[in-house]
């Protein structure tokens, strides 16, 4: 019943409320995000489409973003009027962030990007014309029985939230704020039960104890490498080719010392989260793997103390065909 922070581990979920829109036909995957956000202007800007941001290839540098979004929200910089259905915080970050440069041209290179989560959540919800609460659990949670999984976490719920020790890493997120954040790009909530359902709902293409959410084909392109040939730079590694479907890391090429994940199959997808979290889903074996964890120790700025890969390769080596 712990209800864990997410954190990054969002991104999957929000990418899944992407392709549900697609599949309505209200959202195209290689039109521009001007087309739904005409207020993110820039150099270049004009030609990232949808697909970049599920992708990270969009050339939006976090290190760009997140200071200039700091600075102007120690200086109160004007905004504009805000939505009923759009969260303060997410509005300053999404406005303050609006019109930082790129730090490289769009499709040139694989960055990860929180905003471009953030961006995608706005899409949502100016799509919908709901808050993203809402529309996920109209359209996501509630179809697949996911009772404890919000964006927005109930004030019911949040005595069941993990929480971290005062000097773990990340404790400073350990807030009612951060609670009620419905960021696109972190700020899910779950349990280890509900973040598996909706890993076996991706295992069984698309649907769940009868209940279609994706079609199979949208599945396909959501865990296929949607970016060949693309160099990446991931936290602080560089890697001669990229490997990143919708919302999912896969292809085995792309191993990166944070996930650490050698004994899966080349099929396998997963997505990994500050704080110590992790999910991946392995088709060839048949296997879902959801581990969410509290870590209490850095290695450096960008390496966290975890169990992820002791965890997955233990799972893995048990299998027995």
């Amino acid at each position: 019943d712990a209800i864990f922070p997410l954190a990054s581990l969002t991104k999957p979920i929000t990418a899944a409320l992407v392709m549900i829109l697609v599949e309505d036909g209200l959202l195209g995957l290689n039109r521009p995000v001007q087309e739904y956000i005409a207020e993110f202007e820039g150099k270049e800007k004009e030609k990232i489409t949808v697909s970049q941001l599920l992708t990270h290839t969009s050339g939006i540098d976090s290190d760009l973003i997140i200071p200039a979004v700091e600075q102007k929200q120690k200086t109160t910089a004007p905004l504009p009027e805000r939505d009923e259905n759009q969260h303060l915080s997410v509005h300053e970050i999404l406005h303050y962030g609006m019109d930082v440069p790129l730090g490289s041209a769009p499709g040139e290179l694989m960055r990860y990007s929180g905003y471009g989560y953030v961006l995608l959540g706005e899409i949502i919800r100016r799509i919908t014309q709901q808050d993203l609460d809402s529309f996920a659990s109209k359209r996501l949670f509630q179809p697949l029985g996911l009772k404890n999984t919000w964006y927005s976490v109930p004030e019911t719920a949040r005595g069941r939230v993990v929480r971290r020790p005062a000097d773990a890493p990340f404790a400073e997120s350990d807030t009612v704020e951060s609670q009620e954040n419905p960021i696109a790009s972190a700020g899910a909530f779950s349990t280890a039960m509900d973040m598996a359902v909706f890993g076996q709902m991706l295992l069984n293409r698309g649907s769940y104890d009868g209940k279609k959410i994706l079609s199979p084909m949208t599945v396909n392109a959501m865990t296929t490498n949607q970016i060949p040939g693309t160099r990446a730079e991931f936290l602080d590694e560089e890697f001669p080719e990229a490997g990143w479907g919708l919302g999912w890391s896969v292809n085995a090429k792309f191993k990166g010392e944070v996930y650490g994940e050698p004994m899966l199959s080349n099929s396998a997808y997963l997505h990994g989260g500050a704080g110590g979290v992790l999910q991946w889903v392995d088709p060839d074996q048949e296997t879902v793997g959801v581990l969410l964890s509290i870590v209490t120790e850095l290695h450096s700025e960008y390496r966290q103390q975890w169990t992820a890969d002791l965890y997955i390769n233990m799972v893995a080596s048990a299998i027995e065909n």
